[in-house]
């Protein structure tokens, strides 16, 4: 029986010719990734297991990126914990302020991550690498910290969902909106402990930035990963980046899938999200009449410089509406020193927007625009629940950043082809 990519990557992973779904593995891992949050508790679990150590210094890597800047005293305690393990094991890949992003933006931008790889992190949405081809999974802070002590962690492996992407997105329509209409098809549990495995020539058109935006939401779809194959893009991208040699993987022929979904991009429009799950799709034009207190444009889902661009284009030469807080979020340093050479901040701020540094600010209910009760707020983060940017009674619309953009401007919700 043929394997998924997936299944080949940890089957290589595990020493093993061949794996089948079920079954249980433990495989040597490329990388383990925590951050701020979860980075302390996984330290704490080492300290408890006296295994206070590092299996290779340059794999393991530890983001300040959730509330960093430091919000409060907490959050800097949280930091510092992450500071003086960073220092006393000498990490490698230790980003703070000052060489700070978003960790998902941050790790593909420098050539942490790459095609063929294992990786786990304790944060859900590490499963954004499989844009590269690469198999990356959230893993509990324990998990984690064995991880990070022996460079091992065990799977069961997945089955897998095969999309067929055909065609060509429409114009102001992107890879958000693909994942938003999945996710939207399928429900939060359609995929659930599968592998989304992402085919077809539609993926040719795909910018590495959609990818990147689709593999990320996997999880919200309740999937182990997602992945996309690697091609001329792929490569492309991870020239002159990666740290290490990527290693390519495809799916067999005959491999086995648990369904198959065919999608026409060209049949994608631009999609959002309801409060209060991310399966709560429908096309923009259903929500004309939703009145919004604040737009973000930002976050590991949709921060990257191809967001910063599209928000620019429709901001450009325009004003947010009056009792509209427009706050955009470059995921990375190297995003904001892009927009700023490129002259996009400019357009921001002129706008009306502001630039925040990178972090993840109010996507979890961290800062930089937590919501009230009764406030309403489009964002191009990847969650929706209830409370996830503020009070319990604020409400959250998952979109693109063309949607975001446009939204800020009109004051409701507004698809970006009507301006």
């Amino acid at each position: 029986m043929g394997m998924t990519m997936t299944q080949k990557i940890l089957a290589a992973h595990a020493g093993l010719d061949s794996v089948v779904p079920g079954q249980l593995i433990e495989a040597n891992i490329d990388l383990a990734l925590a951050n701020d949050i979860t980075g302390p508790v996984a330290i704490r679990e080492l300290k408890k297991a006296d295994m206070d150590k590092v299996f290779d210094r340059t794999k393991v890597a530890l983001v300040m990126d959730h509330f960093a800047p430091n919000k409060d005293i907490k959050s800097a305690e949280q930091c510092k914990e992450c500071r003086d393990f960073a220092r006393k094991h000498d990490i490698v890949n230790f980003f703070d302020v000052g060489r700070m992003g978003v960790e998902h933006a941050l790790l593909p931008e420098q050539g942490i991550v790459a095609s063929g790889d294992v990786i786990i992190g304790a944060d859900s949405h590490t499963c954004t690498y499989g844009a590269l081809g690469a198999f990356s999974t959230g893993v509990g802070s324990t998990d984690c910290a064995a991880g990070i002590a022996t460079g091992k962690a065990w799977f069961r492996v997945p089955s897998a969902i095969k999309f067929n992407l055909t065609g060509k997105l429409s114009p102001w329509v992107s890879g958000k909106d693909v994942i938003l209409y999945i996710i939207g098809m399928i429900g939060v549990d359609g995929a659930l402990y599968q592998s989304m495995e992402f085919q077809g020539e539609g993926i040719a058109s795909l910018s590495m930035d959609d990818r990147f935006s689709i593999a990320n939401m996997a999880i919200e779809a309740g999937a182990k990963n997602g992945i996309f194959p690697v091609d001329e893009k792929t490569i492309e991208y991870m020239k002159g980046r990666a740290q290490h040699e990527p290693v390519v993987f495809a799916a067999d022929d005959d491999a086995e899938y648990e369904r198959v979904i065919d999608i026409d991009l060209s049949t994608v429009s631009s999609t959002v999200a309801a409060p209060h799950l991310p399966e709560n799709t429908k096309p923009v034009t259903e929500f004309a009449d939703v009145k919004i207190d604040q737009a973000v444009i930002g976050s590991c889902t949709n921060g990257r410089i191809e967001d910063m661009r599209i928000a620019a284009e429709i901001l450009k030469g325009r004003k947010v509406a009056d009792g509209v807080r427009a706050i955009v979020m470059p995921a990375t340093q190297e995003v904001e020193l892009q927009c700023i050479r490129e002259g996009l901040a400019e357009i921001f701020i002129e706008a009306g927007a502001i630039i925040s540094t990178p972090t993840c600010g109010p996507c979890l209910g961290g800062h930089m625009g937590i919501l009230a009760a009764g406030e309403r707020a489009i964002s191009t983060t990847n969650r929706n629940f209830v409370g996830r940017m503020g009070h319990v009674e604020s409400e959250v619309y998952l979109s693109s950043p063309a949607v975001a953009a446009a939204s800020a401007i009109t004051g409701y919700i507004t698809d970006p082809a009507s301006l």
